[in-house]
């Protein structure tokens, strides 16, 4: 009981304001409950089909390979694929989270996982074809030219920063993930 109200105390907390707001200033609390119904109906439109691809991925591609193209060793192949995975996908970053539990469970290497995110967050493809239609190929290209370099300097610094301590205990909780 204790787990499972530490698990939904952030939906707790959120309900509980949307009713304090609701009594207190009612226009206002209608509102936020709005915002909280198409935030909740944005994601449980989103959530299936990514816990589709997760346990596709899971499932289809053994630790073994996904050791061989993205763990250590696997050098510019490794981030040029982690890249691409990032930059194909679809949906907010915060839906990229459980696909990195998963290339964590196979094996890929941290710096990998982390340019993985860093593309998910700014290199998006379907969003960069709407950005380059609205404000032009070359603010695309632009854009693509700082991000890029700044994706893997920021992996590369947060990987050299990382203890070896903090990285298997990050590894480890992504283990216990389900």
């Amino acid at each position: 009981m204790k787990k499972t109200l530490k698990r939904y105390r952030v939906f707790g907390l959120i309900l509980i304001v949307n009713l304090i707001l609701l009594l207190i200033k009612p226009s206002l609390g209608i509102a936020s409950l709005k915002g909280t119904e198409d935030s909740l109906k944005e994601l449980l439109a989103i959530m299936p089909p990514v816990f589709l691809l997760m346990g596709l991925l899971d499932v289809w591609i053994e630790k073994d390979t996904m050791i061989k193209l993205m763990g250590e060793g696997s050098g510019l192949r490794g981030m040029l694929i982690a890249f691409l995975l990032g930059s194909f996908a679809a949906g907010p970053v915060y839906l990229s989270f459980p696909f990195v539990a998963v290339l964590m469970k196979k094996g890929s290497k941290f710096f990998n996982v982390l340019i993985f995110i860093g593309a998910w967050s700014a290199t998006k493809i379907p969003i960069s074809l709407f950005e380059a239609s609205v404000m032009g190929w070359r603010f695309m290209l632009t854009r693509y030219m700082i991000d890029i370099p700044a994706i893997i300097l920021i992996a590369f610094i947060t990987d050299k920063t990382i203890s070896q301590q903090q990285r298997e205990s990050i590894y480890k909780h992504a283990e216990s993930v389900n």
